[in-house]
């Protein structure tokens, strides 16, 4: 059997992550200890995001023609792939805070939606918070108006019935 057709598998297996993902992003191990590396692999695999390692070669391949091929600039060096399909935001988010504790820990670059984020980039994007954080202040937002409005609304009826005496009830 030839190397390309033994290749073959991890190439289609690579294809297949990146299909739907809604991000992906190229990071630099090197340097993690291997009690790191599993309490990395454990905070991501819990948020949904796929961690794997995988040659480079076998990832430019697998990106060829795709929006994901811009991370080819990324795949010099040992590289692990940090990939979601639900939350664009997540990986990003988290490698920058597991960085903090791990220094070695090192965000090449990245795709989010579809367009290409340096490492500063990357960086930026971990600042935004996880869509259900961002819809949860979204109804906050909208709730509180209508919260005013109807405590507002309150205090005339308190105000208006709290002076008169209610009538008593005619009989008929």
């Amino acid at each position: 059997m030839a190397k390309v057709e033994l290749k073959q598998p991890i190439v289609d297996e690579i294809s297949a992550l990146l299909d739907g993902a809604a991000s992906a992003v190229a990071v630099d191990y090197r340097g993690l200890t291997v009690a790191q590396d599993t309490e990395l692999r454990k905070t991501l695999r819990e948020a949904g995001v796929t961690y794997k390692v995988y040659k480079n070669t076998l990832v430019k391949r697998a990106t060829e023609g795709t929006s994901f091929a811009a991370l080819d600039v990324n795949l010099e060096g040992p590289t692990a792939l940090a990939v979601s399909k639900e939350d664009a935001t997540a990986p990003a988010r988290l490698l920058a805070e597991f960085a903090k504790k791990a220094d070695k820990l090192e965000m090449k670059g990245g795709i989010v939606e579809g367009d290409y984020y340096d490492a500063a980039g990357m960086q930026k994007i971990a600042t935004i918070p996880s869509r259900e954080v961002l819809l949860g202040r979204l109804l906050g937002s909208m709730q509180s108006p209508i919260a005013n409005f109807a405590r507002v609304l309150n205090q005339i009826a308190e105000k208006q019935g709290g002076g008169a005496e209610e009538a008593p009830a005619q009989e008929a």
